[in-house]
């Protein structure tokens, strides 16, 4: 018996021994390795891998690098129970308070990655909003540098949304089928939660909510405090979005994405903050134009004595886990990952005429909207093609779509050239491969090559009229892909500072009758700020008073702005 006892202990001590052995090893191997480099490796990559696999391996590499690091010390903040209207509580929870990095998480770190990338290059002296250089230099005096150093920051990232993002309705007028129902009030098409941020910048075009979307999304990455303002109806208590503000010093200074423009301060000069609007009428009367009531803007003086501040934060941004994460993120890798949005809330609500702080809805309304569409479009095939027809030139399978997906993200990291050595080919050498000749794009019906490439094949029992109607479609999508990458190409020409270059492709390639699409109203809009830019202020002044436009009242109002410049 004692002998047996002592065998087995002996047996029993040499394999724990080993188990431990083993996992000393692993341990030793895990933080060997560079968890948080090989996450950013295929972060970097993104747009060019599955979607589901990279969120897998880099939520993998995420957490390898969590186990070697002490736990977060933050806590939820107080700040998440302005959600619970749209989200679970268990759901919250799990986004908000989990320690573990999951695959959902890697799209708010995506967002983060590219906007921060953005906010990089943007933030030069290059793009700095000439309307704005003397007041700045005047401001330098009174608030200082480093307030003063934020607002131009700020203004160059607004002035970067407004020329890249096309203004759309809030209500489209564009032809669509029958949508699905919405839960939490919402509709289909509402305005702001119809894409995401990360839409919105890809694509190149949103509404006003989605333009201070990405506005907000590029002064977080800034670390400039903003949030969308919202003014309080008397009567249901509906919160009505109608500027971004920004924190510097103790003012919140205006930016209105709808119309395109800062808000003016006092006789026009400056920006305003939210004390001179809640102080003197004529700030926010002066957003209508004299003799066109259609254009009277309205917001009042009184409308703005209190207002709500929303924070654009998804529930991921104020979790513990990606407290613990920002506190690794060095050198290149840096960028802001998380918000401590109590500590904003503060801020903010220390600024007379802002009653409440809270995190805005539209993010978690935008996943609601997108869910419900996804399964609509299971059921009804007339909505799924509308669903995805628009966009089918960057989300199809096929390589000419994957390569003006590329070459958009290639623009908005800033890397605008190729790379030779290191084989990374840039966003101008991607949107002019997206250039296809006519007779190309003609040619799809007979040339067998072709159509392998854009993935078409006639099978077997398809008759030649519907076959002919599939050519036709993919064409349809190669001719807009064209003139997407010409558009962009012209964007990015002025973005590296070759002003006369994009204006020559604005009016040769972009505007012809015989290229006119969806971006016609955008491109007249930088090509009217190439003139101004270029010292043409008469075109340009002509051009933004043109009838008709998208954003024909935030243009008119930066007119009047330049020919008071100019006098």
């Amino acid at each position: 018996m004692v002998l047996i006892t002592g065998v087995g202990c002996q047996d029993d001590t040499a394999l724990v021994r080993k188990i431990q052995s083993q996992r000393q090893a692993q341990q030793e191997t895990q933080a060997r390795r560079d968890h948080l480099g090989e996450a950013f490796v295929l972060l970097r990559k993104y747009v060019e891998l599955a979607p589901e696999m990279a969120q897998e391996q880099i939520a993998f590499h995420l957490n390898g690098w969590s186990a070697t690091r002490p736990p977060s010390e933050a806590t939820e903040p107080e700040l998440a129970d302005t959600l619970r209207d749209v989200i679970s509580a268990d759901a919250l929870t799990e986004r908000v308070a989990g320690r573990t990095f999951l695959p959902g998480d890697v799209l708010h770190l995506r967002d983060s990655y590219l906007f921060h990338s953005l906010y990089t290059w943007v933030d030069t002296p290059r793009l700095d909003e000439k309307l704005l250089t003397d007041w700045f230099t005047e401001q330098r005096q009174s608030l200082g540098a480093e307030s003063v150093d934020r607002l131009v920051t700020a203004t160059r990232l607004f002035d970067w949304t407004v020329r890249n993002i096309a203004l759309e309705p809030d209500d489209p007028s564009a032809p669509a089928p029958q949508g699905p129902e919405f839960p939490l009030g919402m509709k289909f098409q509402g305005a702001g939660y119809r894409q995401s941020d990360y839409q919105t910048v890809m694509r190149g075009t949103g509404d006003g909510l989605q333009r201070a979307g990405v506005f907000t999304q590029l002064c977080r990455q800034a670390g400039i405090p903003a949030a969308v303002l919202g003014t309080i109806d008397g009567t249901s208590g509906e919160v009505k979005p109608f500027c971004v503000g920004v924190l510097a010093g103790d003012e919140i200074y205006l930016f209105e994405p709808t119309l395109g423009v800062h808000v003016p301060g006092p006789n026009q000069v400056g920006i305003a903050t939210l004390a001179e609007a809640r102080r003197d009428a004529v700030v926010l009367r002066r957003l209508g134009i004299a003799g066109l009531d259609q254009f009277t803007y309205p917001v009042t003086k009184e409308d703005a004595q209190q207002c709500v501040a929303l924070l654009n934060l998804s529930p991921e941004t104020i979790s513990p886990r990606m407290k613990k994460l920002q506190s690794g993120l060095t050198g290149d890798r840096r960028m802001n990952v998380y918000v401590d949005a109590d500590k904003i809330a503060q801020q903010l609500d220390a600024v007379t005429g802002i009653s409440s702080v809270r995190i805005w809805d539209v993010p978690l309304k935008t996943e609601v909207y997108r869910q419900v569409c996804e399964q609509y479009a299971q059921r009804d095939p007339v909505f799924a093609f509308w669903y995805m027809a628009r966009w089918a030139m960057m989300d199809a399978g096929f390589e000419s779509a994957r390569q003006l997906t590329l070459g958009r993200w290639q623009h908005l990291t800033g890397q605008f050239g190729d790379i030779e050595e290191e084989s990374i080919t840039g966003a101008r050498t991607l949107y002019m491969n997206q250039r296809a000749p006519e007779f190309e794009i003609e040619d799809l019906r007979i040339d067998v090559d072709l159509q392998k490439q854009y993935g078409i094949r006639r099978e077997l029992g398809v008759d030649s009229a519907t076959y002919d109607q599939q050519v036709a479609q993919i064409q349809g999508l190669m001719r807009m892909g064209k003139r997407t990458a010409t558009y962009w190409l012209s964007l990015l020409q002025a973005d590296d500072g070759r002003l006369e270059t994009a204006e020559g492709w604005l009016e040769k390639r972009v505007l012809p009758e015989e290229q006119q699409s969806f971006w016609t109203p955008a491109a007249r809009y930088n090509l009217a700020r190439l003139a101004e830019a270029l010292g043409k202020t008469d075109k340009a002044v002509e051009m933004y008073k043109r009838v008709g436009e998208p954003q024909e009242h935030g243009n008119r109002i930066r007119a009047r702005l330049v020919a008071k410049q100019d006098d």
